[in-house]
């Protein structure tokens, strides 16, 4: 039997026994549960020597405004058992003598006074952060000397779901707005804790996910970064692919002046409405939300359409009988939607097999285009690119995005290849590069996933890194 089988053997059983009302072999019952008989449960009030508060001063919410470098942290700038020392505003000149306590490392941040949602939140220090100051709405554990503690394992389990619940719980005060945690009511909670060794194996574990979950996300900004840098080349015509580049006589093509500035002198701008066969939305079937049901005709609604991504992880199903009542607005393979209404106006994406024969509702237009006058997955790049973002923005009234007509969208315009060889060639480009994305989005979802289980076993004693 391999060590997995026998780790989620022991992991059902726990479970098992737990249902049952039975501590199992090598755990005992304490005030915060079952934990293993070599655990202990111990206060904050143990470990902690001080919490240390910072001074609240005049700042500019700007990172390095001022020569001198120091900056004021926000209360932002911890979350979720993470330090964020990037939040921050820069302090006033008039104000640097007034501040006054800077992260240490291996100190932990805790957000004392915030909103219901965000109180008591908390994140590890990594290293000393010396041009940076704690507000007064901030505190910093200092910790004994006399005891054994690894104070990343700490960050985790304070972070852990069940614990920081009770944190947020123990906050009071009168407003809606704004909680309050008292240093008595932080100090008294209680936690499941190992001896040293296990604490430090914990940790190092977890750190190495986080470690895995940190690469990625740079990994991904870069990525997205060159995406975004190949996607103002190409879908401009600044760089012409190789292929595309050359008169029949050999010579490289030039550009020419358009009303959309310097385009290539074998494209053209065009409008949505001289390039498609359909612009419309559906609508909401009578009855709202109870009408869907658990299979039928997929119904597409604003949050399934993402930048460049149809995401299906919620998506609503109707009756064949309501899809009869409006059969128009019946999806075909590679129609392009754009979301028209809502927060979410804007975000454009493809239809594909997953969707067809399906509906969508007021919130969401259909562009059907002509394939031989425009290939329906570069009309997606060119809309959620600035170029199309851009044109978005300026049909909406002050600045705020409160919807898109039909007669808007059917006047976006773009510069096109007039070759539609062309046009696939930089919309494959472009799709690949959304692929490698989402692949490693997809990855690093796992791999958070992975990190909660691994909290969800470790910081319990369900399953023991120690002998």
């Amino acid at each position: 039997m391999t060590a997995n089988h026998q780790v989620a053997e022991a992991s059902v059983k726990y479970l098992a026994e737990a249902a049952r009302q039975i501590v199992p072999v090598g755990y005992k019952q304490t005030e915060v549960g079952v934990i293993p008989w070599d655990w202990e449960p111990v206060s904050l009030h143990s470990m902690v020597l001080a919490l240390e508060a910072g001074v609240s001063v005049n700042s500019v919410d700007k990172p390095n405004a001022f020569p001198h470098g120091k900056h004021i942290l926000k209360t932002s700038c911890v979350e979720n058992g993470y330090f964020y020392a990037d939040e921050c505003k820069s302090i006033l000149t008039s104000d640097l003598n007034r501040a006054k306590a800077t992260p240490i490392e291996g100190s932990i941040i805790v957000s004392r006074m915030n909103t219901p949602e965000l109180v008591g939140e908390l994140g590890y220090v990594e290293q000393d952060c010396p041009n940076a100051y704690l507000p007064d709405r901030l505190w910093q554990m200092k910790f004994r000397k006399d005891i054994a503690l690894n104070t990343r394992w700490l960050a985790y389990i304070l972070s852990f779901p069940v614990i920081a619940r009770k944190i947020k719980d123990a906050a009071t005060g009168t407003s809606n707005s704004m909680k309050n945690i008292s240093k008595g009511s932080l100090l008294s909670l209680t936690v499941p804790t190992p001896k040293f060794e296990e604490q430090t194996a914990i940790a190092n574990a977890l750190s190495d996910v986080d470690a895995l979950i940190n690469e990625l996300e740079k990994l991904i900004a870069k990525k997205q970064a060159i995406k975004t840098a190949t996607m103002q080349q190409l879908l401009t015509g600044r760089t012409r692919l190789p292929q595309f580049a050359l008169r029949e006589d050999g010579t490289q093509k030039g550009y020419k002046q358009s009303e959309l500035g310097e385009i290539p002198e074998d494209w053209e701008v065009v409008f949505i409405d001289e390039c498609v066969k359909k612009v419309g939305s559906g609508k909401t079937p009578s009855g709202g939300s109870t009408v869907y049901v658990d299979s039928g005709r997929p119904f597409i609604r604003s949050q399934n359409v993402d930048w460049g991504i149809l995401d299906l992880s919620d998506v609503a199903y109707i009756t064949e009988e309501i899809h009869r009542t409006f059969m128009g607005t019946e999806l075909c393979e590679d129609d392009v939607l754009l979301n028209i209404t809502g927060a979410s106006i804007g975000r454009c994406s493809k239809s594909d097999m997953r969707v067809v024969g399906g509906n969508v509702n007021q919130h969401v237009c259909i562009i059907r285009p002509e394939p031989i006058k425009l290939n329906p997955a570069l009309l997606v790049e060119l809309i959620n690119s600035r170029i199309g973002q851009d044109q978005i923005d300026s049909y909406q009234a002050g600045g705020n995005r409160e919807g898109l007509n039909f007669s808007q969208v059917r006047n976006l315009r773009f510069a096109v290849a007039d070759n539609i060889q062309e046009q696939s060639t930089i919309a494959t480009i472009l799709s690949d590069m959304d692929a490698d994305i989402q692949t490693l989005q997809q990855r690093l979802s796992k791999t958070r996933q992975i990190k909660q289980g691994m909290m969800q076993e470790l910081l319990t004693g369900r399953i023991r890194l120690v002998s």
